[in-house]
């Protein structure tokens, strides 16, 4: 897996969990939906993403990846 699958998989664990987490537990789980959208939508705007920095640096192949210096 490259950087990119890896940063999409865990968007969007991060979104599934905290609905049901919400539909289950506590509606404020909701805001853990409203983080990852927000970083979501920076990452599109300005090709930059913390995770993805932190796996290229990790080792994980940046191939194919977009935003990844």
């Amino acid at each position: 897996m490259n950087v990119d699958r890896i940063v999409h998989s865990a968007a969007g664990t991060m979104i599934l969990a905290s609905l049901a987490l919400a539909h289950w537990h506590n509606p404020n789980w909701l805001w853990l939906t409203v983080f990852v959208g927000a970083n979501l939508l920076q990452s599109g705007l300005t090709n930059w993403c913390l995770l993805s920095s932190i796996l290229a640096k990790l080792g994980v192949s940046t191939q194919g990846a977009c935003g990844v210096k």
